[in-house]
């Protein structure tokens, strides 16, 4: 492998190898790869002006900037992109493509070509789960790329997020047999009081995937039986990933959930499934598509896909923090489930951890609920948690700072807190779904983001403009509007449920209508 000259590491690089990952020996020299380089924002554009698009101040009042407008204003220069090209020259690799309002040039070369011009050894890894090929170590550019490039993805292409969801088995969760209670979406919306009179039309409402798909028989049928109009859905594909559905025990079960709950909720809108590799690439990729889209222009944007903050190199976690900061200049939410394995994320270490991207501060995360029904009709809802590996993610976040919208509520904690919100993921108290021709309960927070993603589509239609990023509102002039309904009883693990904003549910459940009226007022 040569070396670089006048070598620059690339911040937040560093990579180390999968638990329980064994190397097998380098990859082949000719093995063909692509890459997603990640380009600064022009150096001579201005900073964006945040507070115009989201302080704490109404919609009505918010200026946000259009997409052509941020490309022109905040992506990526001509001059940088032109160096970038150069430097792939110099090496053999091709230019597939470039955008610059999504700050990425896409590169292709063989093994050995990335070898040389990053400074690294790619290998062949075995793990328990599968294989990948990996890299340890940190990346290196020239000099005169230092600054340029703020992250290179693909090159490493092991597998970095799950699904956030849980499927009610029989057998399963705890007391959840016991319990057994199952909400479609509209029924849940009606629990949550969300807007009556709305559809959505006018929205786009993007949900991102890393795996699965749906099939349109199975929607067809499901809308049916609710019935609602099926929603349009679109399929845009990431990165050579497609729309390939399998089975119910698959990611399917998460593709359908998140289409059918969003889709129940707000039915005119327009569903944007962008299907991405399960890779910090694919996801990174899919999720500044998403945010750039000017064809479908989602003006929410649903993500149940995520892990905890320790498997992800920190170039990702800037670049998606990033990305949804750019979201919020344009007026688009970023919603995330916060994770379904407790206080610790599933992280064995004895530590508490947080699931990313939730953790990012311009994300909207979604912990989860336990609801049950009282005598009479009325409902009693509790942190959820029927065990370790069953109960809603939250705590404090080991990579970003406290937000200034959390100012006044991170118990003293100099980090950012998760989740910001909630809804109903308990399994025991789950949505009705249809996966590959079954009729199944699932759980998890996954369901929460669209649910939330629903609301917001009808939210977005009736102010006839986007609400955009909520969390300085939510934290700041909606409090005392009961916008939300606070959730006081319960733990996932080391966290504790308490009056007003806890790191097990947020600031709560939603009360649609009164969220409206406050975003109206």
């Amino acid at each position: 492998m040569a070396g670089i000259s006048n070598p620059h590491i690339i911040p937040g690089s560093g990579q180390l190898a999968l638990q329980g990952a064994v190397a097998l020996g380098p990859v082949a020299d000719e093995q063909t790869i692509e890459i997603t380089v990640r380009l600064r924002a022009a150096p001579d554009h201005a900073q964006i002006d945040l507070q115009a698009a989201s302080g704490d101040t109404q919609p009505v009042e918010r200026r946000y900037l259009s997409r052509t407008q941020f490309a022109q204003a905040h992506g990526a220069s001509d001059a940088d992109i032109a160096t970038v090209t150069a430097f792939a020259a110099q090496h053999g690799m091709v230019v597939i493509s470039s955008d610059a309002a999504q700050r990425r040039v896409v590169l292709a070369g063989t093994a050995a070509q990335m070898n040389d011009a990053f400074g690294v050894q790619l290998e062949e890894y075995e793990y328990p789960d599968g294989s990948y090929r990996g890299r340890v170590g940190e990346l290196s550019v020239p000099n005169q790329l230092a600054g340029v490039v703020e992250g290179v993805f693909g090159l490493d292409d092991r597998p970095v997020a799950t699904p956030k969801f849980q499927r009610l088995q029989a057998d399963g969760f705890a007391s959840a047999a016991a319990a057994n209670i199952a909400f479609t979406p509209p029924q849940l919306a009606r629990l949550y009081n969300f807007p009556q009179g709305l559809d959505g039309s006018g929205q786009c409402i993007g949900i991102i995937e890393l795996g699965g798909g749906s099939r349109p028989r199975d929607l067809k049928i499901y809308f049916n039986e609710l019935g609602l109009p099926a929603p349009r859905v679109k399929s845009i594909c990431i990165d050579h990933a497609k729309n390939r559905p399998t089975t119910a025990n698959s990611a399917d079960g998460e593709v359908m959930l998140d289409i059918e709950v969003a889709g129940a909720v707000a039915p005119g809108a327009l569903i944007a499934v962008y299907y991405a590799p399960n890779t910090e690439r694919g996801f990174l990729d899919a999720i500044t598509a998403a945010v750039h889209d000017d064809v479908h222009q989602p003006s929410v944007i649903s993500i149940s896909w995520g892990a905890p903050e320790s498997a992800w190199t920190g170039q990702a976690m800037t670049a998606f923090e990033q990305a949804f900061a750019d979201a919020a200049a344009m007026g688009v939410t970023i919603l995330c489930a916060a994770g379904d394995n407790g206080s610790t994320d599933g992280v064995a270490d004895g530590g508490q951890h947080v699931d990313f991207p939730s953790s990012a501060p311009h994300a909207l995360a979604c912990g989860g609920t336990r609801v049950m029904l009282k005598d009479g009709g009325g409902a009693v809802e509790t942190v959820w948690n029927s065990g370790p590996n069953s109960a809603t993610g939250g705590g404090y976040s080991s990579f970003f700072g406290r937000p200034d919208y959390q100012q006044g509520v991170a118990n003293g904690q100099a980090a950012r807190g998760v989740p910001d919100v909630a809804g109903d993921a308990d399994p025991a108290s789950g949505y009705k779904v249809r996966v590959d021709g079954q009729n199944l309960v699932f759980g998890g927070t996954s369901a929460v983001a669209p649910l939330w993603a629903g609301l917001l589509a009808l939210v977005n239609q009736r102010l006839g403009r986007p609400v955009g990023f909520l969390n300085p509102l939510l934290y700041g002039s909606l409090q005392g509007k009961g916008v939300t309904r606070d959730i006081t009883d319960g733990n996932n693990g080391s966290q504790q449920a308490a009056p007003g904003w806890d790191t097990c549910t947020g600031w709560g459940c939603p009360d649609g209508e009164k969220l409206l009226q406050a975003l109206s007022d």
